[in-house]
């Protein structure tokens, strides 16, 4: 089994380990990856999750020699599983992708699934199942579009071409961009930051977001309210210390 998880605090850190075949995930892989976000999602003591490569690889999708072989399951939808492992997952705790090398067919899909990316320079992402004929199947013609908007993930979904990761970040494809062999340092670093939030809040407010596509504007408002009522009766902890002085001045 090549899928690494280490925990550090309240970050947890889940490398797909496959550099013979640039990160490809097969049918125990993404059940390995898939069971890793769950124990993210059940534990009280982790708040944020990183998945990340290995050796200047992301994930160059689907291991095609499974597939043709008939060794990669079939997942309906609604089975709680997709065929890149965690992607039909929603968890309540925000997830970031850190890409070194490609992400690309099955690979760009797990990074969509990410809350935030964070790309090295040598980065490269695209729909590069276009040149084989295979198609998206793990939520790539949904998220892409909801991320960097229906012209350029067309563009994107059509070509096949490769983005690299300055055009990434000016897309909004990638949230930051890092030195080569820096991603995982710097996602951790922000993975920590955010892990000092309050947690409870955080988590309404992402799943308010998330939810509200496909809602009228009065039902996601209304689901908004009842996010942050949960947030609320949790203690106004918060508000009391920002009445009290903290957080002038920028602290």
């Amino acid at each position: 089994m090549a899928v690494h998880v280490t925990d550090d605090g309240p970050v947890r850190t889940v490398v797909l380990d496959r550099p013979e075949v640039r990160g490809a995930v097969d049918g125990e892989h993404a059940t390995a990856l898939r069971t890793a976000f769950e124990e993210l999602e059940a534990r009280d003591d982790l708040s944020v999750g990183i998945l990340t490569g290995s050796s200047g690889h992301f994930c160059a999708g689907a291991d095609l020699k499974a597939v043709s072989s008939g060794a990669m399951p079939v997942f309906e939808p609604g089975d709680g599983a997709g065929p890149m492992g965690p992607t039909r997952l929603t968890l309540s705790k925000p997830v970031i992708a850190a890409v070194e090398g490609h992400a690309v067919a099955g690979g760009l899909e797990l990074a969509l699934w990410c809350d935030l990316r964070v790309a090295s320079e040598t980065a490269v992402f695209g729909v590069y199942c276009r040149r084989w004929g295979v198609p998206l199947i793990d939520g790539g013609t949904i998220r892409l579009p909801r991320i960097i908007g229906q012209g350029r993930a067309m563009e994107l979904v059509i070509t096949g071409r490769g983005v690299a990761a300055q055009e990434a970040l000016q897309i909004g494809l990638a949230n930051r961009v890092t030195e080569q062999g820096k991603a995982l340092e710097t996602a951790q670093q922000w993975a920590a930051d955010i892990a000092a939030l309050p947690q409870l809040c955080l988590q309404h407010d992402r799943l308010s977001l998330l939810q509200q596509w496909g809602m009228a504007e009065d039902v996601a408002i209304a689901n908004e309210w009842q996010h942050g009522m949960a947030s609320l009766a949790a203690g106004v902890g918060g508000a009391q210390r920002f009445v009290s002085g903290e957080g002038r001045h920028g602290s």
